[in-house]
């Protein structure tokens, strides 16, 4: 595979790669506080400075795709929030709820459903904020409740082609079906899913024991919660004499198009509830039919902003921009860093020990596997060692390579819950939460390491021996 660059690129490429990893694990160092997204940029610009990658390769290794998935489905959130989705999945998730150790569980099992069919990434940005209303709402801690989102939304997503950006790029390198992707890997998901959920409640059984009842009778109110951009401006809601919510609404009905003029308010607000549920759905089954995931989830926002006949830019601002700013900056110190050839060595010297065909040269491949998926990240790492695995285990049989692209999905995505940086749903959780409007949390490097470490190793472990057995 490709060789080491120049000493001096290996070394000044390493040094960014270390400022970026010390901002985002300490964003806020005394010599350097300005925070993980100007981190992340400052990282990028080091690249650059110590022509480690060229300006133009900089600019083309900003991975728009995700970028555009990551912008869109914050829109399509804020108008499903509108739309009261996560009012009705809150009363699902607290429907007969036997305590906090009973909501953790319901946590674990729809994030990982769903993020399965509508990518890890969407999940964390649409379910954070929600988690932790969830949380405070119930006086439960937020810690458990956020780590229990981020790592489940990764071990769920391993289990399709559409459930992260690695599997898209796995499926179409080794032509594997939808069916056979998901049956060769559903197993492991739903076991290792089951294992994370039980050390969760063993590291939290504690903290966890309260009610899943509503904190002083309060009613949930996080959607109902400032401005929303697809019904109308909210001012705050009463409770009438037959205790239905009765909202005051700050918009003149005669700015609407002479088609909504000529309907009721309640009328209006049930079509565009409906017209978010429809398009939805129907952005859920593009994915699955193989369509470019990014421009659906454009097409379903601007179709959401155009239906709803008003300025977006209500909507708009909700959209966490210094999020897509660290991501773009970490493209770019990936990148860079992939471009010293570090990475590309590591493997050349552990892939003799590397053979799919034992258990110890398994064990070996997803140990490299691990590592390169937390230092260069998951997405390079299936691109660097892809063709190089399935090679090796074509010298075996045929179902040798099947089984290596599918161990290859499950353990690169796996990985991401071994520290805050080993995925993307780590770190947009991690920011959303800090970010939140109301009930913000930090959720530090060290407190998800506790326990992601021992999670990653035991869901990992017991997932590959299920990899390929349907």
């Amino acid at each position: 595979m490709g060789e080491l660059a120049s000493a001096s690129k290996v070394a000044l490429g390493s040094v960014a790669f270390a400022v970026f990893w010390m901002m985002a694990v300490f964003p806020s160092v005394p010599f350097l506080p300005i925070g993980r997204t100007a981190g992340s940029l400052l990282s990028a610009v080091l690249m650059i400075i110590f022509h480690v990658i060229s300006p133009d390769d900089a600019y083309a290794s900003i991975d728009l795709p995700i970028l555009g998935l990551l912008f869109s489905t914050m829109v399509v959130g804020s108008y499903l929030k509108s739309a009261g989705m996560f009012k009705h999945l809150g009363r699902l998730l607290a429907w007969r709820s036997q305590g906090g150790r009973d909501l953790l569980c319901r946590v674990c099992i729809v994030t990982a459903l769903a993020s399965a069919l509508f990518t890890n990434d969407t999940c964390c940005v649409v379910l954070t904020e929600f988690v932790l209303e969830l949380a405070a709402e119930r006086n439960l801690p937020a810690k458990p409740f956020l780590l229990a989102l981020a790592s489940s939304a990764n071990i769920g997503s391993a289990a399709t082609p559409i459930g992260n950006p690695q599997n898209l790029v796995i499926a179409f390198n080794s032509k594997i079906t939808f069916p056979k992707f998901l049956l060769g890997i559903l197993p492991a998901m739903l076991v290792g899913m089951a294992v994370n959920m039980v050390m969760l409640l063993c590291m939290y059984w504690r903290e966890l024991g309260g009610s899943a009842d509503l904190a002083d009778g309060k009613q949930m109110e996080v959607v109902e919660e400032g401005r929303s951009p697809s019904v109308a401006s909210l001012k705050s809601p009463q409770i009438n004499g037959g205790g239905a919510l009765s909202l005051e609404m700050s918009e003149n009905i005669s700015t609407k198009h002479p088609w909504f003029m000529q309907c009721t308010e309640e009328r209006r607000k049930l079509f565009l509830k409906s017209f978010a549920y429809v398009v939805t759905v129907g952005m859920v089954v593009a994915y699955m039919v193989g369509l470019n995931m990014s421009w659906t989830a454009i097409t379903t926002a601007i179709a959401l902003v155009v239906v709803d006949f008003r300025d977006a830019e209500p909507c708009l601002d909700k959209v966490s921009y210094s999020l897509l700013v660290f991501f773009s900056g970490m493209f770019i110190t990936v990148s860079g860093f992939n471009k010293t050839g570090l990475p590309g060595a590591i493997w050349d010297f552990m892939a003799p020990y590397s053979k799919v065909n034992s258990v110890g040269g398994i064990s070996v491949l997803s140990v490299i596997i691990l590592l390169l998926s937390n230092l260069a990240s998951n997405v390079p790492t299936v691109l660097l060692m892809g063709d190089e695995v399935a090679k090796a285990a074509a010298l075996i049989s045929p179902e040798a390579v099947t089984r290596s692209w599918l161990l290859l999905a499950w353990v690169s995505t796996v990985a991401g819950n071994l520290s805050l940086l080993g995925s993307a749903a780590n770190l947009i959780v991690c920011e959303q939460a800090r970010r939140a409007p109301r009930n913000a949390y930090d959720l530090t490097f060290w407190n998800h390491l506790v326990f992601g470490v021992p999670s990653t190793l035991i869901v990992t472990a017991v997932g590959i021996p299920l990899i390929g057995k349907i």
